[in-house]
């Protein structure tokens, strides 16, 4: 999802790689930077990994972006554990964020815009809320790839048996 782009969530449909409409937020909000998912990951609420990228422009819906975790914000949804790892372009797409290491390295400002989106951006929808929690470290953030990673393979294992069964 581009930054500052309409408030569409879309979502990505396992099965066919395809982007769908999940749902027109309800508030009158836009993602405050650009949001994807990390390819070959299962979060902990079955989607792929969900990634907020820190771009100097708005990217392409669909777009690959190598990057380099910062960050992870904890969340919790209806759904359950919801957390969005940070992330900026590799140093051979741009030098503008070598200096970014932590979440903290990037001005209050963004951090608080990012916070206050996932604060509110379901407010005005029936039965969704969300707790946000805290910003954690890079380490952290590299811990919760290499789980979604772990967790991808693990059920891509499990589905497979079950196709042979």
């Amino acid at each position: 999802i581009p930054a500052r782009s309409d408030p569409i969530k879309y979502e990505i449909d396992k099965k066919t790689g395809r982007v769908f409409v999940d749902r027109f937020l309800g508030t009158a909000m836009h993602y405050p930077c650009d949001y994807g998912y990390i390819p070959q990951t299962l979060s902990e609420d079955g989607d792929p990994a969900d990634v907020l990228v820190i771009c100097p422009f708005p990217l392409l819906p669909g777009s690959v972006v190598r990057c380099r975790p910062i960050g992870l914000f904890s969340m919790i949804d209806e759904a359950g554990p919801d957390s969005k790892l940070l992330a900026v372009p590799i140093e051979a797409l741009t030098p503008l964020y070598n200096h970014i290491h932590q979440p903290e390295d990037l001005p209050a400002s963004t951090l608080n815009t990012i916070k206050h989106f996932f604060d509110h951006y379901k407010d005005l929808e029936p039965n969704r809320w969300v707790k946000t929690a805290e910003w954690r470290n890079a380490e952290k953030a590299k811990e919760e790839i290499l789980d979604s990673i772990v967790r991808y393979e693990t059920d891509q294992k499990i589905s497979s048996k079950i196709a042979f069964d």
